[in-house]
């Protein structure tokens, strides 16, 4: 899940802070990266891990393979189900064979003719009523096996043949999904912060196993007070600077203002800081070489256009 790296929130040191001429708003905040966590999201033993901490991923890269065994005995299992309520729906579409048609033709009219050589039996006195009542039932049966095998399947048995294949199917699509799962690839281009698991361990659904940071492009959230917030705007550009390149500047942008005002951190340490109402501005800022650091303090000025 997408989220934004709040490392050791720092407290912020000048905030709202207007330069002498009104021209620059000046504060101090903390660089932020954004990061994901990449899940397992088929459980199994880790059975080779393929990128490390440091290393640069792109999206789709394999970083990590869990064992699969298992999860292929279950989709030969669901293979097999899904085959089978195929073949029955399919057979239900189709209806009877032709050779059951012919059969039960056959019978029917064999079952007449039957009848009707009873009836003139009967006529005579040659045969009794109860061999006349069983040719009628033969006739009854006959001809309803053959209608029902010229008809074919009600509807509601077609439906039901349809859902147990769109059922068997769903399980089949779902552990085909588990065993591609096991491949455990990048979401996203980024650089690989963290491993949580070693080679040989189990993971369950859901163990976190990588934390991949795009460090590429940094945030870095300050607070302006009120009196401050009507002179930033969206897209107002900002000048970063960081201690360890004292005479290095970071061209950066305001991408995001808060609408809602809330009190200072709480560890500002201050009082009369903690008491003020400030609202929070996010910073982007271009790191292509990587030199700022997720965590790190930095300086923000942002230039306000004269009115």
């Amino acid at each position: 899940m997408n989220k934004t790296l709040a490392i050791l929130f720092c407290a912020v040191l000048l905030f709202g802070c207007s330069g002498g001429d009104g021209t620059t708003i000046s504060a101090t905040g903390t660089i932020e990266a954004t990061e994901i966590t990449l899940s397992a999201q088929s459980g199994g033993q880790v059975k080779r891990i393929i990128a490390d901490e440091g290393q640069l991923v792109r999206a789709g890269d394999t970083l990590l393979i869990i064992d699969d065994t298992d999860w292929q005995y279950q989709l030969d299992q669901a293979r097999g189900g899904y085959e089978m309520a195929e073949a029955q729906f399919q057979l239900a579409l189709k209806g009877a064979r032709e050779e059951d048609l012919i059969q039960a033709e056959a019978n029917f009219k064999n079952a007449d003719d039957d009848l009707k050589r009873m009836e003139d039996l009967y006529r005579a006195k040659s045969v009794t009523e109860k061999q006349l009542d069983d040719a009628k039932t033969r006739f009854t049966v006959s001809q309803q096996i053959w209608e029902k095998t010229k008809r074919g399947l009600r509807k509601e048995e077609i439906d039901a043949a349809r859902a147990r294949r769109d059922q068997t199917k769903g399980l089949f699509s779902s552990l085909q999904k588990k065993v591609s799962d096991c491949n455990v690839v990048a979401p996203t281009a980024g650089t690989i912060t963290k491993r949580f698991v070693e080679q040989g361990e189990l993971a369950g659904i859901g163990t976190a196993l990588y934390r991949v940071s795009d460090l590429s492009l940094m945030d870095i959230t300050i607070y302006v007070t009120e009196v401050d917030l009507p002179k930033v705007q969206l897209n107002q550009k900002a000048v970063v600077t960081v201690d360890a390149f004292p005479n290095k500047e970071y061209d950066g942008k305001v991408v995001f203002i808060s609408s809602i005002a809330e009190f200072t951190p709480k560890n500002i340490q201050t009082n009369d800081e903690r008491t003020k109402l400030v609202f929070s501005v996010k910073v982007k800022v271009p790191n292509p070489d990587g030199t700022l650091k997720a965590g790190v303090p930095a300086d923000v000025i942002l230039h306000v256009a004269k009115r």
